[in-house]
C-alpha cells in the first residue's frame, strides 16, 4: 500500500467533519421534499442557512489554505491519478471558488432557495405562478450574483454552468445542442410522416402498490441494494445519495400513465447505483461524489433508456409485469409494449418525454436560463417565452403555466445552469453504452436473460469508483478513448427509432467515432 503524505492525512482529517455537515444538510433537504410537514418550510429554511453558513465558513478558513499549501507540496511526486493528488487537485478548485463567495451570501442564498421550493409547492397545483414568480425573481438574482463573484469570460451563465458541468463553457452546449437539433428535428418529421404508434396500454388504471413492487423488483436485479438505499414519494423524482451506505430514490406516481413512476424509479436508481459503487477510500473527502451531473446523469438515462426501453429487456420482463396486470395487458405482447413505451410524441412534461423530443424540452430551458441570466428576458416575461418556444420546438402549447414553466423544481430551487446536463448525461451514456458493448458485446443477450452484472461491473471499473477524481471530458477519455462526442448517441436513436417507425438514417457526419 502507497504510503499517503502526512499532510495529505491532515488535510483529509479536516475536511472530513466538513463532508458529514454537507450530507447532513442533504439529509434535511431530502426530508423537505418527502416527509416534513407544511408547516415546517420557514424554520427548515433557516436551519438550512445556518447549516450552509457554517460548512462554508469552515471550508474557507485559513487552516483549510493553510493544509492545501501543505498537502500541494507533498504531493507533486505522486502520481496524478492517485487519490491522494486528486484530492489535493479536486480541494483546492473547491476552495478557489468558495472564497470568492462571502459566507453570509451563500447563507441567504440557501435560506431564500428553501422558502422558493415550499412557494413552488403550494403555486405550482394552484397554477399560480403570480404567486412564484418573486421567488424565481430572487433565484435568478441569486444566480447573477454569483455569476459575478466567481466571475466569467464571455457570458454569466458559464459561472454557473461550471458548478454542474466543470471546465465547459455556453459556447461548447450551444455548438453541440446545434449538432443535436440538426438531426433530432428531422427524425421528429420523420416519425410524425411514418403515423403513430399505439400506446393505449399505458394509459389504464395501474395499482400504484403494483407499480412500484415492479419497479422495486427492477431496480434490484440492475443491483440497487435497498439496503443501502429506499424508494419515497415526492413532488418532482430525485435521488439523493449521502454515502455509500446511504442512496436514496424517490418517485410519483400515476395511476393512469405508467410511465410515470417505473421509469422514474429506473432513473433514480441509476443516480444510486452511482453513489452505491464509490471507491470506499473516497468516503468522507471532497472525492465521494459524481464527476459531474451530466455524468450522473448518464448513468440515470443509461438504465432508464438504453436498458430499461430497449427490446432485451421487455422480452425478459413483460411476462412479469404481465402476472401483475393481466387484466390491462390482456392481448398485448412483448413488441406492442416495447413500442408503446418507446412511442415518439411531443408532449408537455420534461420527465415524461420520449427519448426523441426529450432533448428540446433541455434545449428550451437552457436558451431561457441564457436569457434570464444576461438580462434580455425578464422573469414576468418568462411564461410567454417558454409558451412560444414550446410552440416551435414541440409543437405544443401549455394551458396552464403548472404544466408548463412551473413543472421542474430546478428554478425554485435556484439551480440555474443544472439543465443542460441533463442531455449532456443523454450524450455521454450512449458514449458509454457502446464502449461497454465493445467490452461485453453479449449484453443484449443478458438483458433478454434478465441479468445486468456485466454492464453494472462494467460502470464500476470504468466510472463509479472513480467520484470525482477526473474532470467529465478525462472521465470519458479514459472510459471510452475519446472525448464527449454527439455521434454514437445520434446513431443509437437514428438506429432504434428509425427501426420501430419504418424510417432510415442519412449520413451523419464522424460516424466512425465512437
Amino acid at each position: 500500500m502507497p504510503h499517503i503524505p502526512e499532510a495529505v492525512e491532515q488535510l483529509k482529517a479536516h475536511l472530513a467533519p466538513i463532508v458529514d455537515l454537507r450530507h447532513a444538510a442533504e439529509v434535511l433537504e431530502w426530508d423537505q421534499q418527502t416527509h416534513m410537514p407544511p408547516g415546517g418550510g420557514r424554520a427548515r429554511a433557516e436551519q438550512l442557512a445556518t447549516l450552509t453558513r457554517l460548512i462554508h465558513e469552515m471550508f474557507t478558513s485559513p487552516r483549510t489554505q493553510e493544509l492545501l499549501e501543505a498537502a500541494e507540496r507533498t504531493v507533486e511526486d505522486l502520481d496524478p491519478d492517485s487519490d491522494e493528488a486528486a484530492l489535493v487537485r479536486m480541494t483546492r478548485r473547491d476552495y478557489d471558488r468558495a472564497t470568492k463567495l462571502p459566507s453570509q451570501f451563500v447563507a441567504e442564498r440557501r435560506r431564500a432557495s428553501s422558502l422558493s421550493i415550499e412557494a413552488w409547492r403550494q403555486a405550482r397545483p394552484a397554477n399560480d405562478f403570480a404567486a412564484f414568480r418573486p421567488h424565481l425573481q430572487q433565484m435568478v438574482d441569486y444566480a447573477r450574483r454569483t455569476a459575478d463573484y466567481l466571475g466569467y469570460a464571455e457570458h454569466p451563465y458559464d459561472a454557473v454552468l461550471d458548478l454542474y458541468e466543470p471546465l465547459m463553457t455556453s459556447r461548447e452546449v450551444t455548438e453541440l445542442f446545434a449538432r443535436l437539433r440538426e438531426e433530432i428535428v428531422p427524425l421528429v418529421r420523420a416519425i410524425a410522416a411514418a403515423g403513430a404508434v399505439d400506446d393505449s396500454v399505458l394509459h389504464q388504471e395501474y395499482d400504484e402498490e403494483k407499480q412500484q413492487a415492479f419497479a422495486l423488483e427492477v431496480v434490484q436485479a440492475f443491483g440497487y441494494d435497498l439496503l443501502r438505499g429506499r424508494l419515497d414519494r415526492a413532488p418532482h423524482p430525485f435521488a439523493a445519495g449521502f454515502s455509500r451506505g446511504d442512496a436514496r430514490i424517490t418517485t410519483r406516481f400515476d395511476r393512469r400513465f405508467f410511465n410515470t413512476a417505473v421509469f422514474a424509479i429506473f432513473h433514480e436508481a441509476g443516480h444510486a447505483m452511482y453513489h452505491q459503487g464509490l471507491d470506499p477510500a473516497l468516503e468522507r473527502t471532497p472525492l465521494a461524489g459524481g464527476a459531474s451531473l451530466g455524468v450522473h446523469e448518464s448513468q440515470s438515462r443509461m438504465w432508464e433508456n438504453l436498458v430499461g426501453r430497449s427490446r432485451p429487456f421487455w422480452r425478459h420482463y413483460f411476462p412479469r409485469l404481465r402476472e401483475l396486470f393481466s387484466e390491462q395487458l390482456a392481448g398485448v405482447d412483448a413488441e406492442g409494449f416495447y413500442r408503446a413505451v418507446n412511442k415518439v410524441q411531443p408532449s408537455l412534461i420534461r420527465v415524461e418525454a420520449d427519448e426523441v423530443t426529450y432533448n428540446l424540452h433541455i434545449i428550451l430551458r437552457f436558451e431561457l436560463e441564457k436569457s434570464l441570466m444576461d438580462g434580455s428576458l425578464r422573469v414576468e416575461d418568462a411564461p410567454e417565452a417558454w409558451n412560444a418556444r414550446m410552440a416551435e420546438y414541440l409543437g405544443v402549447t401549455p394551458p396552464t403555466d403548472a404544466d408548463g414553466l412551473m413543472q421542474d423544481i430546478h428554478w425554485a430551487s435556484g439551480l440555474i445552469g443544472y439543465f443542460p446536463t441533463y442531455t449532456l448525461g443523454n450524450v455521454m451514456a450512449a458514449q458509454l453504452f457502446a464502449a461497454a458493448l465493445r467490452a461485453r458485446p453479449a449484453l443484449p443477450e443478458d438483458f433478454a436473460r434478465g441479468e445486468f452484472r456485466a454492464l453494472l461491473g462494467w460502470l464500476r471499473e470504468h466510472v463509479h469508483r472513480h467520484g470525482r477524481k477526473f474532470f467529465p471530458q478525462d472521465l470519458l477519455q479514459r472510459a471510452t478513448g475519446s472525448r464527449l462526442t454527439p455521434e454514437p448517441y445520434l446513431r443509437y436513436l437514428w438506429e432504434k427509432f428509425g427501426e420501430i417507425y419504418g424510417v432510415g438514417a442519412p449520413e451523419m457526419a464522424g460516424a466512425g467515432e465512437s
